[in-house]
């Protein structure tokens, strides 16, 4: 029998591979903006823009790959499932883009990017393309088709990064950045149309086939994930957009430039911080099949608390990698006025560990159809979001995004922990996850105060608690290798 950890940390490696080398490889335009965008405020501007995304894929696929993993387990016909959320999904997005193109004028008025509408018609274009697409691409990570999958991603992220490089390096003019921001939109446009025409045989072969019986169930089930999905970019993006509106006073016309700015620091430095969220992305896409698919396994609850371990274990390793390697990683930021923001990248870094234990933990309420819990989780997470940001922004602008980020992410993970252990308990290792927690920051603690003169020196001492924390992690996990794997082969429990 193959081990069920390892089937999944291979899908995660082929997943993550379009996941991470992806994101890594965008990330490789951070540079490229701060390079060119002398002014942070102009690249203020597209951070605000691809917050706005977030929160329209989110509304736009509206929580149908996660419902046709539920759907596809008990239907007996896949083709009907895929059939109908796709008629959903389809409807969704037409009346989407009819309002984009009606009201794109009023809606650019109302985000103060009056004199650019294109911008909204741009966005708009983007984000129905990429939701039209993400039900056939889950699909085939119900499938199992990672490869495929991975392959269609690495076209759309190449395509992607060589209309950047063209249109930034050989078209831009540093006296029009606005053009710069319209290049970027339609770079990431023509990408985001590739999918479709690489998944164009789900789209021919589609026929709708109308199940008003299932089309409310499926209704009913992902009406409150996209109320948590929408709660939750509240909790990840919203901070960018009230940054620039809080900032912005209205009565000084010149002040929507220091707000924008501010935006452009913060997110340039967010992405430093990114790279735990991306290892999240890549195990998300892994595990949520993965998880359904051993939902009838007796061993289940024990094999979900095992994944946490190692979650944990390799998130806060990444942490002491980015936090101890900071002075080096930071020149990823070609702009030395950005570097302003980098001392919340630790406090975003620990933010987005419990938002990835969070995401772990969700699996409770979906597996036991509680999905109204995750809303629940989210509205409180929002709304403790707003509250933070708006009370304090005007006082200390991006570092209270920065807690406000730390604060929601710990009180969700703990919420979902008490009310997951009352409906749907999972046996969690609480004291592992403190123990690699707390050694982690307990090691930055010591390690970041060093400072020597000669970098290579200073970079090898500092990493000494990368290694470390390595070398504990290998001594409480690998004593029990072989034990777990035969107790999972034999269908003991652990």
């Amino acid at each position: 029998m193959s081990n069920p950890i390892r089937k999944l940390a291979g899908q995660t490696a082929i997943y993550g591979l379009s996941s991470i080398v992806g994101r890594l490889l965008n990330y490789l335009l951070v540079p490229l903006y701060t390079y060119k965008f002398t002014n942070a405020s102009d690249y203020g501007v597209v951070s605000e823009l691809y917050a706005w995304v977030a929160f329209l894929v989110i509304l736009l696929t509206f929580g149908m790959e996660t419902t046709y993993f539920r759907f596809r387990r008990e239907e007996k016909n896949e083709a009907t499932v895929f059939s109908n959320a796709m008629m959903i999904l389809t409807g969704i997005n037409v009346l989407f883009f009819c309002c984009i193109l009606i009201f794109h004028q009023d809606i650019a008025n109302a985000l103060l990017f009056q004199e650019h509408p294109e911008y909204i018609i741009l966005l708009g274009s983007i984000v129905v393309l990429d939701a039209v697409s993400a039900l056939p691409l889950a699909r085939l990570r119900a499938e199992e088709k990672a490869m495929r999958f991975a392959a269609i991603n690495f076209a759309s992220i190449f395509i992607n990064i060589g209309l950047n490089l063209i249109f930034m390096f050989l078209l831009f003019d540093p006296k029009e950045p606005e053009l710069g921001v319209v290049y970027i939109l339609l770079a990431n446009l023509i990408s985001s149309a590739i999918k479709p025409l690489f998944l164009y045989k789900d789209f021919i072969s589609f026929q709708p086939q109308i199940d008003k019986k299932l089309i409310r169930g499926m209704l009913l089930y992902s009406a409150p994930l996209v109320i948590a999905g929408f709660a939750g970019i509240i909790n990840e993006t919203l901070d960018r957009i009230l940054l620039k509106h809080i900032l912005y006073n209205r009565s000084d016309p010149s002040s929507l430039i220091y707000a924008e700015a501010q935006v452009g620091i913060y997110s340039a430095c967010y992405k430093l911080a990114m790279l735990v969220t991306i290892i999240i992305q890549a195990f998300r896409y892994a595990a949520e099949p993965f998880f359904f698919s051993q939902y009838k396994a007796e061993n289940k609850d024990h094999l979900y608390a095992k994944i946490m371990d190692y979650f944990v274990g390799f998130l806060c390793l990444v942490f002491l990698g980015v936090t101890l390697n900071i002075d080096i990683l930071k020149h990823f930021i070609q702009n030395e006025a950005y570097w302003a923001g980098l001392g919340v990248v630790p406090i975003l870094l620990l933010a987005n560990i419990f938002l990835g234990v969070y995401y772990n933990q969700s699996i409770w309420y979906k597996l036991s159809n509680k999905t109204k819990f995750g809303a629940i989780i989210s509205i409180c997470g929002a709304i403790l979001t707003i509250c933070i940001n708006v009370l304090f922004i005007p006082d200390f602008g991006y570092w209270a995004s920065a807690w406000a980020t730390f604060t929601v992410y710990a009180f969700q993970m703990i919420l979902s922990y008490f009310l997951g252990q009352r409906h749907y308990p999972i046996p969690y290792n609480i004291l592992k996850f403190l123990l690699y927690l707390g050694s982690s920051i307990i090691l930055f603690a010591i390690f970041s105060k060093i400072d020597f003169e000669i970098t290579w020196l200073n970079l090898m001492t500092k990493n000494i608690g990368v290694l470390l924390f390595l070398i504990c992690f290998f001594i409480i996990e690998k004593p029990f290798k072989k034990v777990v794997y035969s107790k999972f082969e034999h269908g003991e429990k652990i």
